[in-house]
């Protein structure tokens, strides 16, 4: 059972989102200031914090193994630094092709100094709303077979999509995925009321 702590701060992050949610329709004029207000609420209501994505390939092993995995991805809508933390697993749009999307690590965000290990390349610092993501899987290729910042170099912040929280292998082969600690605390409550295994399973392509 939820305890009533959880559920308050759960209530406290389902109202972040929708505010984010409103804020950004808002922004982007989508929505007036009368609908403002009911987006908000209609969000926090029936909104969900979360979403299912399917993620195949061995980039990230063993992390999320190396076959087909299902992902619960805890949605960020206005992403800055103060809501994804380096190590966490990311989903993000693909920069190469926006119609796909990818699931790497955080390395690193604004303001990190980047230093490669090959002696040619000079060291540059990550800009404003930067951020470098990489594969976890050691074994693949940078160049060719990682697809990620080694490859296209610094993303926006703005790709992120969301932060991946619990991941699904089979059945009877899941758990959380291991992020930050500063981001598993966040979302534990998120885990917690949000999580539903059955749900996956049947969503699961394996």
């Amino acid at each position: 059972m939820v305890s009533a702590a959880t559920w308050i701060r759960y209530a406290v992050g389902k109202l972040q989102y929708s505010a984010s949610i409103g804020w950004k329709n808002y922004k982007g004029g989508q929505i007036t200031d009368r609908e403002l207000g009911d987006t908000i609420w209609k969000n926090f209501f029936q909104g969900k914090l979360t979403c299912l994505h399917y993620n195949k390939g061995e980039e990230m092993a063993p992390t999320l193994g190396d076959q087909g995995v299902t992902l619960l991805v805890r949605k960020i809508p206005w992403v800055d630094p103060k809501k994804v933390f380096v190590g966490d697993v990311v989903l993000l749009k693909d920069p190469i092709n926006s119609e796909d999307y990818l699931v790497r690590r955080l390395a690193a965000i604004e303001g990190y100094e980047m230093v490669s290990t090959d002696e040619k390349d000079e060291p540059f610092v990550l800009e404003k709303d930067q951020c470098w993501v990489l594969a976890d899987n050691e074994n693949v290729k940078p160049k060719q077979d990682a697809k990620d910042s080694r490859t296209f170099g610094p993303v926006s912040l703005k790709d992120i999509v969301g932060r991946a929280i619990y991941c699904l292998r089979t059945a009877v082969d899941h758990g959380p995925v291991n992020n930050s600690p500063f981001s598993m605390d966040l979302d534990s409550p998120v885990l917690e009321v949000e999580l539903d295994v059955d749900e996956m399973a049947k969503s699961h392509k394996a």
